[in-house]
């Protein structure tokens, strides 16, 4: 039994040993990889790209020339995945991963979704492997960004806007969610059941995407009998001023006000007094 337990730890303590002395040391690379996630509709957009840094070189129109397809970051041409159908500056795109290339110019550039993702730089990119081209102009920023960065701004239900930036250069990339039809046929298929867990998200949506007023106010009246709170007197504010009804507006903001004072939640004192403040009251 001892030999056998000796045997036993020989074997757990030797694979130790070999683990730890089978990995490699690691050596940072000079232009760090970073991932992006960003949720959109019902879906995500995944990013995936390397960070160069400016190092004092000239970058567009010197390490990277104008006029050439340029893999959009360091190492591996940056891939863009995206779980659901979305359109990108209007052009319709399946869901899908798409290497993200791009010519720099001067006046344009030129943004690429390539079909042949795990590309090693743009080295061996082709062009009959384009899924989509597109043109827009470069911002010239004041400020420098030494390290390449891609980053969501500006984000709704139903809309974004991809900035790549790098140096004193930007551009700009509209995004807009191809899910709207089926958000309204899931808001409708919940709303026939228990409504109190989505009335919230509902009203929302409802209100931010410009959809049937009368429908979000007949749910905020719903909801406030279901489970009274300062919120729904907001929406009611909100979405009367929308309709047109400025007196059912501002009765509705003052009795926001009122519930948020006694509750002493003074963002909603806030945001019902701006609604006052837009009906002009």
């Amino acid at each position: 039994m001892k030999k056998h337990l000796i045997s036993m730890l020989l074997i757990l303590f030797g694979g130790f040993s070999y683990n730890v002395y089978a990995q490699a040391p690691r050596i940072p690379e000079a232009s760090s990889t970073q991932t992006i996630i960003q949720d959109f509709g019902l879906g995500k957009i995944t990013i995936t790209y390397s960070r160069p840094n400016v190092k004092g070189r000239v970058i567009f129109g010197g390490i990277n020339p104008y006029g050439q397809v340029w893999r959009t970051g360091a190492n591996s041409a940056t891939t863009i995945n995206f779980s659901e159908n979305v359109i990108i500056e209007g052009n319709k795109v399946p869901a899908g991963t798409y290497s993200l290339f791009t010519i720099p110019d001067k006046e344009e550039w030129t943004v690429i979704l390539n079909k042949t993702v795990k590309q090693w730089g743009a080295y061996s990119y082709k062009e009959a492997d384009d899924f989509l081209r597109f043109k827009v102009k470069p911002i010239n920023l004041e400020e420098k960004r030494e390290t390449f960065t891609i980053q969501f701004a500006n984000e709704t239900t139903q809309s974004s806007d991809l900035h790549l930036v790098w140096d004193h250069t930007a551009i700009y990339i509209h995004l807009q969610t191809d899910d709207d039809a089926q958000i309204m046929a899931n808001i409708d298929e919940l709303m026939k059941g228990n409504r109190k867990p989505y009335y919230f998200n509902a009203i929302q949506y409802y209100y931010e995407n410009h959809k049937d007023m009368n429908k979000a106010l007949e749910w905020v009246t719903e909801a406030e009998k279901a489970d009274p709170g300062t919120w729904y007197k907001l929406w009611e504010a909100r979405i009367r001023l929308r309709m047109g009804d400025k007196p059912g507006a501002i009765a509705a903001a003052q009795e926001g006000i009122k519930l948020a004072k006694a509750n002493n939640d003074d963002e909603y004192v806030r945001l019902n007094q701006a609604v006052l403040d837009q009906a002009g009251s």
